[in-house]
């Protein structure tokens, strides 16, 4: 899957959808974005990291956020790490950059 990628930039696209690289924090009170910038992408996540939980509820938060079904969001990498890259099929990284900016605090 062939990714373009800014090193600035925690989205990248690939032939299926917008790539989101961030780091977890889960067992939060709610689930939210907490930080978009240099230092990358960090979600909160409402839901302990055990038995797939947090996994669970990123792709619940994700999809509710994107605006896609859940099917459409797919943790394609560090799905037992606090650093999960995730695929948003059939979204343009631009359209999800803009998104995460406007939910960021």
């Amino acid at each position: 899957m062939p990714l373009t990628h800014s090193r600035m930039s925690p989205v990248s696209q690939s032939a299926n959808g917008a790539v989101v690289t961030c780091k977890i924090v889960p067992s939060a009170s709610k689930s939210e974005i907490a930080e978009m910038g240099e230092g990358g992408l960090r979600v909160r996540i409402a839901a302990p990291p055990v038995d797939g939980k947090a996994n669970k509820e990123l792709t619940r938060f994700f999809s509710k956020l994107f605006g896609v079904s859940k099917s459409a969001v797919q943790i394609i990498k560090g799905e037992s790490n606090k650093n999960k890259t995730v695929l948003i099929a059939g979204l343009g990284a631009d359209e999800a950059t803009r998104i995460l900016k406007s939910g960021a605090k």
